[in-house]
């Protein structure tokens, strides 16, 4: 974003928090509503209080409203960045920095109670260059450490709050070969240890028992089984079947993340109406659980009835995220589902209240520069909760100072 957008956006921002309603209308968007009313050309969004109050052509402006011209450009709920360490993870190289992985605490390993939540930073540097990218929202993961089973996680709006968290708790869980380490060298030893830990969690085991879970553990896990959600990161078609299975054997509600394979048992996930949150770049097979690896994975998908969205551009990268969407719909998606697995769907998957525009929804929406598959476009205004976000990352200050501007000098001398 140049100088003077950013100047603007100032001074917006300034303008809402004087607003007696705390009121913003945009007008002349061309709103994906990703909803019943689909593409509105036009339209204005009146918001209120956090919240969208009206959506339509020539909406009335109340009293102290702020008004931005979108000049009709595109407007999208704001953006899901996949499953991520965002806020959790700073340098992956630096041990200290990292808070996704629970790993040599005792016995026994296996730790369904562990939740990532408390060390939850929302001023980490990773989430301010994909919040100004045009993402609101990402699933914090926890990561398989010394169990398959990695902790709890949850969804977070990334608008800077130390409580905004958003949705029900999910549990991860990892199966397949790059997971056979952490249960004796074989998948099919990981069913026999989930079977266990399930089995325990539904009594209490004997004094001199070997357990997987401690007694917090398994309240968690007996938690979990009234229909939680439980993402399971698994690629082959054939685990993918076992996943299917357990799940609906012990009340989980199984989202599976990964899905290289997937589009061979898409008819299976369909019926069981389980989602994939997918990586539409793996087309090569990189390990024998990948052999199946195809572009047009999110496509078959969509086409079979699977609830789909993305995930797979990683914490340091969530902002590109867009670049899946993008390669999804160059490989048979609809342009349409590609946006819709951006926002409407993972929104639907994990139980938030936003993904649509819609009167009554959160005002968490972005003013793009032009079409947001498209690489040489870019968010212009990031809006969550009502609020015009700074469009200011580390980069941006970085570039900002040091970018020479009509001088042979670095802008740091010229003070």
């Amino acid at each position: 974003m140049n100088a003077m957008k950013w100047i603007l956006a100032a001074v917006l921002m300034s303008s809402c928090a004087v607003a007696s309603a705390n009121t913003l209308l945009i007008r002349n968007a061309q709103t994906h509503t990703m909803g019943a009313a689909g593409t509105l050309m036009s339209a204005d969004i009146l918001i209120r209080d956090g919240l969208i109050v009206e959506l339509g052509q020539n909406v009335q402006a109340p009293p102290n409203t702020t008004e931005l011209d979108a000049a009709g450009r595109p407007v999208t709920p704001a953006l899901f960045a996949g499953i991520t360490a965002l806020g959790l993870n700073e340098i992956d190289m630096v041990m200290g920095s990292m808070d996704s992985a629970v790993t040599q605490i005792g016995s026994p390993h296996m730790r369904p109670e562990f939740s990532v939540l408390r060390a939850y930073n929302p001023h980490s540097g990773p989430i301010a260059i994909t919040r100004i990218e045009g993402f609101g929202f990402s699933l914090l993961g926890a990561v398989a450490g010394d169990s398959i089973m990695g902790g709890q996680g949850q969804t977070v709006r990334l608008d800077g709050g130390y409580e905004s968290f958003v949705g029900d708790p999910v549990l991860f869980i990892s199966i397949g070969g790059s997971a056979s380490s952490l249960a004796g060298g074989s998948r099919a030893a990981q069913w026999m240890v989930l079977e266990q830990a399930v089995a325990e969690s539904r009594s209490t085991p004997r004094n001199g028992d070997h357990t997987l879970l401690t007694r917090e553990g398994r309240a968690t896990l007996k938690q979990f089984q009234r229909q939680g959600k439980v993402v399971f990161s698994v690629h082959r078609a054939s685990d993918i079947l076992q996943v299917l299975a357990f799940a609906k054997q012990n009340g989980f509600r199984a989202i599976i993340e990964g899905g290289t394979e997937a589009w061979m048992v898409a008819t299976q996930l369909a019926e069981a109406k389980v989602p994939v949150l997918l990586d539409p770049l793996q087309n090569l097979p990189d390990t024998f659980d990948m052999l199946g690896a195809r572009l047009e994975n999110a496509a078959l998908l969509e086409a079979a009835g699977v609830t789909i969205s993305f995930s797979g551009a990683g914490t340091h990268h969530a902002r590109k995220q867009r670049q899946l969407a993008g390669v999804a719909a160059a490989n048979g998606l609809e342009h349409a589902a590609a946006l819709a697995a951006l926002t409407r769907n993972p929104a639907e998957i994990f139980g938030l209240p936003g993904g649509r525009l819609e009167p009554g929804a959160p005002a968490d929406l972005v003013i793009w520069s032009g079409d947001p598959l498209e690489l040489i476009e870019s968010a212009d205004y990031v809006i969550l909760g009502g609020q015009l976000q700074p469009m200011q990352s580390r980069q941006t200050q970085l570039r900002d100072r040091y970018l020479p501007r009509e001088s042979r000098l670095p802008r740091a001398y010229l003070h």
